[in-house]
């Protein structure tokens, strides 16, 4: 399983026999965009954790051009279902055996409309089981109590959490976050894409090694394997 940032919250999941993507917001990003060329993008699925533009921005032009199955909660699955897009809804604790392997929508703490303002149901993030690894994409969310009851169920080999602060969990609530799933390896997103969310990497770093956690940060078009 390899997954590579493509900058924000957008990640690219590259399993055995399909490709995700997450929360694409790549053509607003000037990072983002300056690296990763969006019409190269030919995801089967996009998970979508929330209704924010910095989470949907691409989904409507990378899901034309792809035939993706765009997954999310039932309000987003239905916004885009009437638009013509293959899609498949879920919502909080529900879980679906898919041909890649099998996701679970779990409890995020934030919020959730359209750039229209309309109504984006509850957000949530994913549990992505496949080829025996586990992997828990946080989305937006606070630091809650919830992310107990994970590792009841999961025995996660990444975690990949909001660090930026102000919009979500900062540096310390990760941190905890991580003690909480009972995960030791942290992949850092929702970071340094504008001035309320930038964080000093290697003060963040140092957090979650005192933590006896290993967070990694990557570049903007890297990948890490798990």
């Amino acid at each position: 399983m390899q997954i590579t940032f493509l900058g924000h919250a957008a990640l690219l999941i590259r399993l055995e026999n399909k490709t995700l993507l997450v929360d694409p917001f790549i053509s607003g990003n000037e990072k983002a965009s300056e690296v990763v060329d969006i019409s190269t993008l030919n995801p089967d699925y996009i998970l979508v954790t929330h209704a924010h533009q910095d989470h949907i921005l691409d989904v409507e032009s990378i899901a034309k051009r792809s035939g993706a199955t765009i997954v999310s909660n039932y309000e987003i699955a239905t916004y885009y279902g009437n638009m013509g897009f293959a899609t498949h809804p879920m919502n909080h604790g529900g879980q679906w055996k898919f041909d890649f392997g099998t996701l679970k929508y779990v409890n995020a703490v934030h919020t959730s409309s359209f750039p229209d303002g309309s109504y984006g149901g509850q957000p949530g993030g994913f549990i992505l089981s496949s080829a025996g690894k586990h992997i828990y994409i946080a989305g937006d969310t606070a630091l809650t109590m919830d992310m107990k009851l994970i590792p009841m169920s999961f025995d996660l080999d990444l975690a990949v959490l909001p660090i930026g602060d102000n919009f979500t969990m900062g540096i310390d609530d990760a941190v905890i976050a991580a003690e909480f799933i009972k995960c030791d390896s942290i992949l850092g997103y929702h970071y340094d894409t504008f001035g309320y969310i930038e964080i000093d990497h290697d003060e963040a770093k140092d957090k979650f090694k005192k933590a006896g956690k290993r967070l990694t940060l990557l570049d903007l078009g890297k990948s890490l394997t798990v």
